[in-house]
């Protein structure tokens, strides 16, 4: 009996092994995991979390290519659901750990942004991601819609909603529908959209597989620490968060 408790012991006081875990994470949600890695490496500095930053669809079809991820952080619920069915990701591990919101921007001050702006055809090239694969794209495009934005004003497509930032950034565009995220740090200009102009930006996440380092990770991002973050950084959390 002895012997049981002291081995029953040992297993329980024995340290947690160190190990690597790879996320897959879409472009728009790329700046708030780098911080969130930065908090997390305080408590676990020997983890280590390399990271593959690419538009929510892309990142599916490398899923379904074999890709060696971990986790998946989706700008959506879509994609994860999909590959929940096709037996490449956790049905249980599917949650909600941020809601985007979507804001037109340009790094220039003092540029008035907003829905008569885009009815005027007076912003333009206009930046938006790819409404195929990445779904702040979808509520771009329905932002547009809803404006009647004029056939003449020319828009250019982003592979992801970080390259509609670095287009608007750049010159390349006057401005750039991109996610709050991305740039409430930062001067310039922005208009807000309305969050019933456009479907929710439900963003879920889930795990590819069986992997310690993976599954003590993606539990921190659901901790108190890592929402309180994630609502600071420019998103909506789930209401029961804190």
């Amino acid at each position: 009996m002895r012997i049981l408790v002291f081995l029953l012991m040992s297993v329980l006081s024995a340290p947690v092994l160190a190990g690597n875990a790879q996320v897959a994470v879409a472009a728009n949600f790329a700046q708030t995991l780098k911080q969130l890695i930065t908090l997390y490496t305080k408590s676990r500095p020997d983890d280590r979390i390399g990271v593959t930053v690419a538009s929510t669809g892309k990142l599916a079809a490398q899923i379904r290519q074999g890709a060696p991820y971990d986790i998946f952080l989706a700008a959506d619920q879509r994609r994860p659901a999909e590959l929940a069915q096709e037996g490449l990701l956790l049905p249980a591990s599917i949650r909600t750990y941020a809601q985007g919101i979507l804001v037109l921007w340009t790094p220039a001050r003092g540029v008035p942004l907003g829905p008569e702006s885009l009815r005027q055809g007076n912003v333009q090239p206009l930046a938006l991601a790819n409404a195929r694969t990445a779904p702040y794209g979808v509520a771009a495009e329905a932002v547009l819609a809803r404006v009647n934005l004029p056939v003449a004003v020319k828009q250019v497509t982003a592979e992801n909603v970080g390259q509609s930032y670095h287009f608007a950034h750049s010159g390349a565009a006057a401005a750039a529908f991109v996610a709050l995220s991305q740039v409430q740090q930062q001067g310039g200009s922005q208009w807000r959209v309305p969050a019933d102009w456009y479907a929710p930006i439900v963003q879920q996440g889930g795990l590819l597989g069986a992997n310690a380092t993976a599954q003590r990770f993606y539990d921190f991002l659901f901790s108190p620490q890592a929402q309180t973050l994630i609502d600071q950084a420019g998103y909506r959390v789930p209401d029961d968060a804190f």
